[in-house]
């Protein structure tokens, strides 16, 4: 499991401003219920000093995403809205005292929705849709605009890094050559050299302190995972099996209605984010038909 701060779990089990404002005059909703994550911000500004005089949020998402929103909603209350516009995900992130790295897209979440309410009040549009830049991951809508300002904001320098701050990447992971080419332009600009081997940030400490797990304990935990997932996907008429796991990377077939079916790769990407909660590591979920076919050992023997 994560390993979460005081400040985390408190604004999670006793998060504050939870709910709609009344009266509210400002809305900023982003992030979709789809993709596992959803982020509706309620803002009360006086309108002759652009205080935010009360702030409220509505989510859909994991324990970070609460305390994400809920700490936010904490810090701006009492700001102006240009000096709200100037906190950082990473504002959000040090007043919790940190987020699992494989968390930080939480905070990210809250700086946009912040963002979109703001434009929602001033009668500007917010837009999040990937028109300034080349969408780059399909699977949860991200363009390069916004990976290059995470990169560049967080210091980020793998595609590992991408995927905890944006979640780009974090599903069938076709995105991740391009997301390399942004990481090695942007490194570049840095005056340092894209490393595809590099350690992802804050990680060394992790790996030092838990015990990795072996194969077979990670093969015995994804069947866990699947296991508690499976009813919910044959109660529509679909169903998942496990069929290798090659190192990070754990190949399945899905099967039933879940076969060809168009939300396949959104079902992929929520088992992998699944996965990465439960088994606290890094692991990309594939279809098994993208598979490296295997030589067979005694078939080459004989040729």
């Amino acid at each position: 499991m994560w390993d979460y701060s005081d400040k985390v779990k408190d604004h999670f089990f006793n998060p504050k401003n939870a709910g709609a404002v009344a009266g509210a005059n400002a809305v900023g909703e982003v992030g979709s219920i789809s993709c596992g994550d959803a982020l509706r911000l309620t803002l009360k500004v006086n309108d002759d000093t652009e205080v935010i005089e009360d702030a409220g949020f509505q989510t859909f998402g994991c324990g970070s995403a609460i305390a994400s929103s809920s700490v936010l909603t904490e810090i701006i209350k009492g700001l102006t809205l240009d000096e709200a516009l100037k906190v950082t995900n990473q504002d959000i992130a040090k007043e919790l005292d940190g987020l699992p790295p494989e968390k930080m897209h939480c905070s990210v979440m809250g700086r946009e929705a912040l963002q979109a309410a703001v434009a929602n009040y001033r009668g500007e549009e917010w837009k999040d849709d990937h028109e300034e830049g080349a969408l780059i991951c399909k699977c949860f809508a991200i363009d390069a605009v916004m990976i290059e300002e995470m990169v560049w904001a967080n210091k980020l320098r793998t595609v590992e890094d991408v995927t905890n701050y944006t979640k780009a990447g974090g599903g069938c992971a076709a995105c991740h050559e391009d997301i390399e080419a942004i990481l090695e332009r942007v490194l570049k600009e840095r005056g340092e050299t894209f490393d595809p081997n590099a350690a992802p940030i804050e990680k060394v400490e992790v790996v030092a302190e838990k015990k990795p797990l072996t194969n077979l304990q990670r093969i015995k935990k994804i069947e866990e995972v699947l296991n508690s997932l499976r009813p919910q996907l044959m109660a529509d008429g679909g169903d998942v099996e496990l069929v290798e796991v090659v190192g990070n990377t754990a190949y399945v077939n899905m099967t039933g209605a879940c076969n060809g079916c168009q939300m396949a790769a959104m079902t992929i990407s929520g088992i992998q984010q699944r996965l990465m909660e439960v088994l606290g590591e890094f692991i990309k979920v594939v279809p098994a038909s993208q598979m490296p076919k295997l030589v067979n050992i005694e078939e080459a023997a004989h040729a």
